[in-house]
């Protein structure tokens, strides 16, 4: 076996024994965290504008903190002097960037239309879903599902960098130039190049170089065995406590939104249902068929079928009104999108050992649990 197939192999392997009460029952604690932010946004008069209110250019204080929180344990623990053998992987790389920006739009503006023709405000945030790629959750998707954490890395960067190049043009041609040309109803947007750039720098720049930093300054100091053996696993909870911290904020400042308007919910659910497991689905087996081991493979799924929320809400807001159907959109995709990637990461266990046989990065116990 090579050096880089035994690394990835140790880094793909869940140790079951030292799951904690909190990975063992992730799922759980993720649908009460949803229910209790959807309940305290419904039932505690003012708590959505509070929470709403706290804002530094334009982002939320509250879910920054959280997604921080959540994102810097499992970057800390991306070995970045291993990065080179994905940098230098040109399958892997031009298959994510195919399935994230012409896969995941098109598919998503194809779903929209399907089924809201008849729902234009609502169309249009999804489509603007399908525009935002995962910055921030996919690392926690990837690393629950034990996918190859430098190549998550890898590809979450290169996603901001065409989120900011990208995603206005992409706008303007899947709300404008496209429905023009199929005869379709058109949508004028100008979206924020700021609030683009502002989303990158926070919810990946902060933590990545938060991360990196601690990486080299900890190996430095205290060598590499006491940094993966001992520090790693006194931080590594943290990633989840952000997790369900963020996903009470997120459903509390949108819960009345939510809740009451349960119809328009279950309209749009559907085709975000579709798009997140069709998106995952054609990504792993697509990453397969071109050769990509298990980890690499659950990586390129994760960082194709997440989105980020985040942008897509602040955007939608930012464009077209806090109370527009465009905004309601932008909330109901992590609605969608959390539990249904949670799910996913217990499928990847599950077909990893059938349909990567032989593969060293295979974890060998299906169980999830964030490694440290």
């Amino acid at each position: 076996m090579s050096t880089t197939a035994t690394t990835a192999a140790q880094n793909a392997v869940p140790v079951a024994k030292e799951m904690s009460f909190l990975d063992r029952w992730l799922a759980v604690w993720i649908l009460i965290a949803m229910a209790v932010g959807l309940l305290l946004g419904r039932f505690v008069p003012g708590l959505d504008t509070a929470l709403d209110s706290v804002k530094v250019g334009g982002i939320s204080v509250p879910i920054a903190i959280g997604l921080l929180v959540m994102m810097y344990p499992v970057l800390a623990k991306v070995r970045y002097d291993e990065m080179h053998r994905v940098t230098g992987d040109r399958k892997l790389l031009t298959l994510s960037l195919f399935l994230n920006w012409v896969v995941g739009p098109a598919f998503m503006f194809t779903l929209a239309w399907v089924f809201l023709p008849d729902l234009p405000e609502f169309r249009t945030g999804l489509i603007i879903v399908g525009l935002a790629r995962c910055i921030a959750m996919v690392f926690i998707w990837n690393d629950l599902a034990c996918g190859d954490r430098e190549a998550a890395a890898v590809l979450v960067a290169i996603n901001s960098v065409f989120q900011v190049v990208a995603f206005g043009a992409l706008g303007w041609f899947y709300l404008q130039v496209l429905p023009s040309w199929l005869g379709l109803e058109t949508t004028s947007a100008q979206f924020s190049v700021w609030a683009i750039v502002a989303s990158v720098l926070v919810f990946l720049g902060i933590p990545l170089l938060a991360g990196f930093l601690t990486r080299v300054l900890g190996e430095k100091a205290k060598g590499r065995h006491w940094y993966e053996e001992t520090f790693l696993p006194m931080i590594g909870p943290w990633a989840l406590y952000g997790l369900l911290f963020t996903i009470v904020l997120l459903f509390a400042m949108q819960g009345e939104a939510i809740t009451s308007q349960p119809l328009d919910v279950a309209r749009m659910a559907v085709p975000l249902l579709l798009y997140f497991v069709l998106m995952f689905a054609i990504s792993l087996f697509a990453s397969k068929a071109v050769g990509l081991n298990y980890a690499k493979s659950t990586s390129v799924a994760f960082t194709a079928s997440g989105n980020n929320f985040e942008l897509a809400i602040a955007v939608s807001i930012g464009t077209f009104g806090i109370t527009s159907g465009q905004a309601l959109a932008g909330v109901v995709g992590p609605l969608i999108e959390v539990p249904v990637l949670v799910g996913l990461v217990y499928v990847a266990l599950w077909l990893g050992p059938k349909l990567f046989r032989n593969d060293p990065t295979v974890p060998n116990r299906a169980v999830a649990g964030v490694r440290s």
